[in-house]
């Protein structure tokens, strides 16, 4: 049975005829007809009769069209129920991101939702292959992903709500002898020895990406995903790294310096991602908007 064939007889009894149904429903007296006998063979037994010119219900149709008030009451109190669901900003929304997003976003968003507004939030750090952050919405209401700029798009199975865009300078120690340069050309860069992420995150390719430029194989000495960790070991070493410009705290690192890059511009596009439905929440909406506030004074603080 389909609500459509049960609204059109319940009509019938409260309206006394098809035409008046039609008119009701907006449709044509055929289809008011047709949804009658596709219901009555669904129920097995007749629900109307002729009585003169007049379409009546037999006793079965009565009973089934005060049970189809029943149906549409549950229908628009489920209706009612996810509008409220959706409005609500109580619950809680559980976030992953990448480690240098998490120390920049969370303790907002942790401030921010300790208030009682109704809205928890769950923190977890997953620093993961670009590949696999789309994997994690499974797991997690919103997960805070990374991709080169110029790198492969989110798939079209993950909702996409972009952040921010963050350049990628090279870091190297005070005492470098590039550190009293304004900006680098890749040129600069030959025969320096890197410290990069591991294989598959997104950096590691822009660091091929200058290497091939230079001519040559990135010198690739040590592999570090955790930013803070690449910092002490740029500020101790000769050598150089690629490091985001917004997400890391440079100033508690007096060793190091950072310089903008002529060509290629490098970056890093910082995205929220989510199964498609979970924006219909309230309590999510709520924590996509302080998530692009904080974003929007991570650019300009």
């Amino acid at each position: 049975m389909e609500l459509a064939q049960l609204r059109a007889l319940r009509e019938l009894r409260d309206r006394g005829s098809i035409a008046a149904v039609a008119r009701a429903l907006r449709v044509t007296p055929s289809s008011v007809s047709q949804q009658l006998s596709a219901l009555a063979r669904s129920a097995g037994c007749a629900l109307t009769y002729k009585d003169g010119r007049r379409t009546a219900l037999t006793d079965a149709g009565q009973a089934l069209a005060a049970a189809a008030v029943g149906v549409e009451a549950a229908l628009e109190f489920a209706a009612e129920a996810v509008r409220t669901f959706q409005e609500e900003p109580a619950g809680r929304v559980s976030i992953a991101a990448f480690h240098s997003a998490s120390w920049a976003l969370f303790p907002e968003l942790l401030a921010e939702f300790s208030t009682a507004n109704g809205t928890e939030v769950s923190f977890c750090d997953e620093d993961v292959a670009q590949e696999d952050f789309p994997k994690l919405v499974s797991d997690y209401d919103l997960v805070i992903g990374h991709r080169l700029a110029n790198g492969s798009p989110w798939p079209v199975s993950v909702r996409v709500e972009p952040l921010f865009y963050e350049p990628l300078d090279v870091a190297m120690p005070v005492s470098h002898r590039l550190a009293a340069k304004g900006s680098l050309e890749v040129s600069d860069l030959r025969d320096e020895s890197w410290i990069a992420v591991h294989q598959g995150f997104p950096l590691r390719g822009a660091i091929e990406l200058i290497s091939s430029l230079c001519g040559q194989e990135a010198k690739i000495v040590h592999q570090i995903n955790e930013f803070y960790v690449t910092a002490r070991l740029v500020e101790a070493s000769d050598c150089i790294a690629l490091m985001p410009r917004y997400t890391i705290e440079q100033r508690i690192y007096p060793g190091l310096v950072l310089k903008p890059l002529v060509f290629p511009q490098l970056g890093r596009q910082v995205d929220c991602l989510m199964r498609p439905e979970v924006i219909q929440r309230g309590n999510v909406q709520a924590v996509l908007q302080s998530l692009h506030r904080i974003s929007a004074q991570l650019l300009n603080p």
